[in-house]
């Protein structure tokens, strides 16, 4: 994940009007706002927070004539990081509103003071701010009614599978193994399993794999074939073709980007 900018206490006497930006944005409303939604007006009691996808059109207004206050995290995402929004069961483009918004107000100055100073650590450090902020949300969003889609059979089950897969990505997840827990079919299982999240189990797991193997590119100085084995691959060129796929470039070139990124 890369963060573009960010600003904290902006302030607006007038609407968000039009085209927000070409990248994602993360924008936590300090002070209730009024927005609209299939042409009906909405409006938030206290703060909260929404992310918005890539070109998105949205119009936020302050109530009551009141001046509104905002902070805002522009940023860019990979597939593994849209995976990881998704696994949380976080949704785009939808106003959440948050009863204790201490977590997401603290990241956010954390994010701020550290993208002043961009240290070695830099990038882990807002990947991990941003990813406290979706678990923030996410507990937040989820405190909501029961939606369709968790009206699947076994959706507890599953979403704790998808969470474990992602917690764990050296684990060999046997799809033989979870059926056997769950007491169902191979058919049934991969069928529930793409009903709920949009997905493959297997897709799952090979992101969970890439993300790690991401992680210890950046953080480590292991040799590609170490790499390879400790995410599970028997093959050194499979897992370098599924990560050119993943991140657009090798594994090489990943490490030597991240590490002239880190300098830089």
């Amino acid at each position: 994940m890369i963060i573009n900018r960010i600003e904290l206490n902006c302030r607006r006497d007038k609407a968000f009007g039009g085209e927000l930006g070409a990248d994602p944005l993360l924008i936590y409303f300090r002070t209730p706002v009024s927005y609209i939604v299939n042409g009906i007006d909405c409006r938030t009691s206290g703060a909260s927070a929404v992310i918005l996808s890539s070109g998105y059109k949205q119009s936020f207004r302050p109530i009551r004539g009141k001046t509104m206050r905002y902070d805002l995290v522009s940023f860019r995402t990979s597939a593994a990081d849209r995976q990881y929004i998704s696994s949380m069961n976080l949704p785009l483009d939808t106003t959440i509103e948050i009863s204790d918004d201490f977590v997401v107000a603290s990241v956010l100055k954390s994010m701020r003071s550290q993208s002043m100073q961009r240290g070695k650590h830099f990038s882990e450090f807002m990947e991990l701010s941003m990813r406290l902020i979706f678990i923030s949300l996410s507990d937040a969003y989820n405190t909501v009614p029961e939606s369709p889609i968790e009206k699947i059979p076994h959706y507890k089950e599953l979403r704790e599978l998808r969470e474990a897969i992602y917690d764990d990505p050296t684990n060999t997840w046997s799809v033989e193994d979870i059926c056997k827990r769950l007491r169902i079919s191979r058919t049934y299982f991969h069928r529930l399993y793409l009903d709920a999240f949009g997905v493959t189990c297997r897709r799952d797991v090979i992101e969970s794999r890439l993300m790690n193997a991401a992680r210890i590119l950046e953080t480590t100085d292991k040799s590609i074939v170490e790499i390879a084995e400790i995410c599970g691959y028997d093959s050194e060129s499979y897992f370098m073709r599924q990560f050119k796929n993943h991140k657009g470039c090798t594994p090489s070139e990943y490490r030597r980007r991240m590490s002239t990124a880190e300098k830089g």
